[in-house]
């Protein structure tokens, strides 16, 4: 999280923390787990009051931001989310939103109003793979004629797709990827959840099966979402490192306060040098993880050429750090670490699954050396 926030973003960050703290306190987030939705819809309502998905969406349609930068202050949120280990979309219903207002048109204008106003989620049908034929990304695809399109194909994971009513799918068309917005209730949509290591989170592999829709579902000019994709993209991996490093921060602070209280030969666990030496380390890839997730959302909110580099930079560092760092948080509570009832597991858990949505580090270090070859043949 930013190092000095301003007092309008102080106010708003510290509001979303006591009220997460009051509704899903740590104690209770176990609770969760057998949820059909991972939150209560009243919980998710009263979040969107406090501004939770209206920041990257324009004035002019309700929204607004609390600095000028939508992300950043995002991040503010995501940082309490993983702080508290908390329930909630708050990745793709963002992104949608997001979408549905600069791209959306006035047939998307009731969803993107129920969206803020907390009465539904979003869900956001991402896929970065490929095809198992090596000819282009995987995911459905669509047929747009005679007014209508045409959806078939399967997407997992998909967050949120079970507790979502409607669907932002990024679909291969003849020209191109194209983005629609999909009703669950479509005749020819599945939805069949699957296991997560993630106690509050639902994610579901989505069938699409002759899913017929009117043109005005096409968010965006068909053919022409590549970089929308990209854009879309990078909200959605800087809203989760925002996410992790809060989860790491706790994570660090519990294991750090554990080794000053527990006592070994008369003397606290925080005084022997090799434990000193592991804190060090972990205090410098966290502060990194801090630093390096800013720099990549300030660069994303001002659409600057270097934000897929540094996005991705972060990705793969807080993805590997951020990893090690948790895992050596578990060691260093013993036998402790590993049991249900601690709190320890609820932040590995969510440090985890975040490491492996929307690309593996290994995934955005091949991004990164992408747009270095492409940069070396521009020069």
């Amino acid at each position: 999280m930013l190092l000095e926030l301003s007092s309008d973003q102080e106010i708003f960050r510290d509001t979303t923390a006591r009220f997460l703290t009051s509704r899903v306190p740590i104690s209770e987030v176990r609770s969760l787990r057998n949820h059909p939705a991972g939150f209560e819809p009243d919980y998710w309502r009263e979040g969107a009051e406090l501004g939770w998905t209206s920041l990257l969406v324009s004035e002019e349609h309700g929204g607004g931001s609390v600095s000028g930068g939508g992300l950043v202050d995002l991040t503010t949120i995501a940082h309490e989310f993983g702080v508290h280990a908390a329930p909630g979309p708050l990745v793709p219903t963002n992104v949608v939103a997001g979408t549905l207002s600069t791209f959306g048109g006035e047939a998307h204008r009731p969803v993107l109003e129920s969206l803020l106003a907390g009465t539904s989620v979003a869900a956001w049908c991402f896929g970065p793979a490929v095809d198992t034929d090596g000819r282009g990304p995987a995911g459905p695809r669509c047929r747009i004629a005679d007014g209508e399109i045409v959806l078939d194909g399967v997407q997992r994971p998909v967050e949120a797709a079970g507790q979502a009513h409607h669907i932002l799918v990024t679909a291969r068309a003849e020209g191109g990827l194209t983005q629609i917005l999909v009703p669950t209730d479509t005749a020819g949509v599945s939805i069949e959840p699957m296991r997560t290591a993630d106690l509050t989170r639902r994610f579901a592999a989505v069938t699409f099966d002759g899913v017929r829709l009117p043109v005005e579902a096409l968010v965006g000019e068909p053919g022409d979402a590549d970089e929308l994709l990209e854009y879309q993209l990078q909200l959605a991996v800087v809203i989760g490192n925002a996410e992790a490093v809060g989860a790491l921060q706790t994570a660090f602070d519990m294991t750090l306060q554990w080794a000053f209280d527990r006592y070994s030969f008369g003397r606290p666990l925080a005084s022997y040098q090799e434990l000193k030496h592991r804190f060090a380390d972990q205090k410098t890839w966290l502060e990194a993880c801090h630093a390096v997730n800013d720099a990549a959302a300030a660069a994303v909110d001002d659409r600057s050429p270097d934000a897929k580099e540094l996005v991705s930079a972060a990705k793969a560092f807080i993805g590997d750090y951020g990893s090690e760092l948790v895992q050596d948080c578990v060691q260093i509570h013993g036998g402790i670490g590993v049991t249900f009832e601690h709190d320890l597991h609820l932040y590995l858990r969510r440090v985890t699954v975040n490491r492996a949505l929307y690309g593996t580090p290994a995934d955005h270090r091949q991004r990164i050396s992408t747009v270095l070859e492409n940069r070396k043949e521009r020069v």
